[in-house]
């Protein structure tokens, strides 16, 4: 079998997790890690850095309130879009803060106030508590711009990882039932999207590439979502309708076959579809930019793309999509 390409950084950063392997993961794990301070909790990624805004509040969710975190780059702005993110971390790790940098630079380069969303986690709060929060948030985001103090005109719907589900399940429930705002953009980087069968690269990259098949096994049994509906599986659904998409995956990653398929899947629904593959790479490097210097790269060149499918930017000179495994 012919050894894949792995970038020389990526391939440091794998050597140094095989030299101190992460535990197998299991409910005590998750309790201790939710009982550690954020400051205390080691991150591969990037700082926040220099924001004008950034501000939390909370909101009435499905069972209990839903923090949120506002991040801009402006103080103030003219109405207009805002990206709502789902951060990863496979429905049982993951918060507003493990990924407080993401969201930061996703703000700083498209230049949209960007709110992070706290959803249930597993095992404690077992599916569909995920998707149910994330559209609640969607759907009271739409409605409580004032809350942030901006006004809001559309929605972007953003995440990575689960996150990155959570936003493909949520722009499907928008689309049924519509928000008070419409989902202009949806953008899932390395999406969980088919849970119904196995695809090739999960095997093929089940250990050795970060993202370990012990561990994964755990988030399913902790997740405990149902594989056959469409909102743990969103490429279950009728795709038609959707809003322009964008979907990343990494090569060596054990789900990028599940999000090549969900790609293919919305084009032949006629939905404008950008799709990219970053080679050398693994599940999570946008959030792994502190360790992988590629992948800072990688998220310009993502968000370059994400820029591109914006309603009235596909005329800009500087917008034009990547024609790398552009589909319409």
């Amino acid at each position: 079998m012919t050894q894949p390409f792995i970038r020389p950084d990526v391939r440091r950063f794998l050597d140094a997790m095989a030299v101190n392997p992460q535990p197998e993961f299991n409910d005590q794990l998750m309790a201790m890690i939710r009982q550690m301070p954020a400051g205390q909790m080691a991150s591969a990624d990037l700082p926040v850095g220099a924001l004008e805004t950034v501000r939390d509040l909370a909101m009435p969710g499905p069972a209990e309130p839903i923090a949120l975190r506002l991040f801009d780059a402006r103080r103030t702005r003219e109405p207009g879009p805002v990206l709502v993110f789902f951060h990863g971390g496979g429905f049982v790790v993951g918060s507003i803060d493990t990924h407080a940098g993401l969201a930061a630079e996703m703000a700083r380069q498209l230049d949209l106030p960007v709110i992070s969303v706290e959803y249930r986690l597993a095992p404690e709060h077992r599916w569909p508590a995920a998707p149910d929060d994330a559209e609640a948030a969607a759907r009271w985001i739409a409605e409580n711009g004032a809350s942030f103090e901006r006004e809001f005109t559309s929605l972007v719907l953003c995440g990575d990882s689960a996150g990155g589900t959570l936003a493909l399940v949520t722009s499907l429930a928008l689309r049924d039932r519509p928000a008070a705002l419409p989902v202009v953009l949806q953008v899932a980087l390395y999406p969980k999207a088919d849970s119904s069968r196995v695809y090739p690269s999960t095997a093929a990259f089940a250990e050795g590439f970060g993202l370990s098949r012990p561990n994964m096994a755990y988030y399913d049994s902790a997740y405990a979502a149902d594989p056959q509906h469409w909102r743990h599986s969103p490429i279950l659904a009728h795709q038609a309708g959707l809003p322009p998409t964008l979907v990343i995956t990494a090569a060596l990653d054990p789900l990028c076959d599940e999000g090549r398929a969900y790609a293919a899947r919305a084009i032949e629904a006629g939905v404008q579809v950008s799709f990219k593959e970053m080679t050398g790479t693994i599940h999570g490097f946008a959030t792994y930019r502190g360790a992988l210097p590629s992948a800072s790269s990688d998220l310009e060149e993502i968000l370059k793309l994400a820029r591109a499918l914006m309603p009235g930017e596909q005329a800009r000179p500087d917008a034009t999509p990547s024609e790398d495994n552009e589909g319409q």
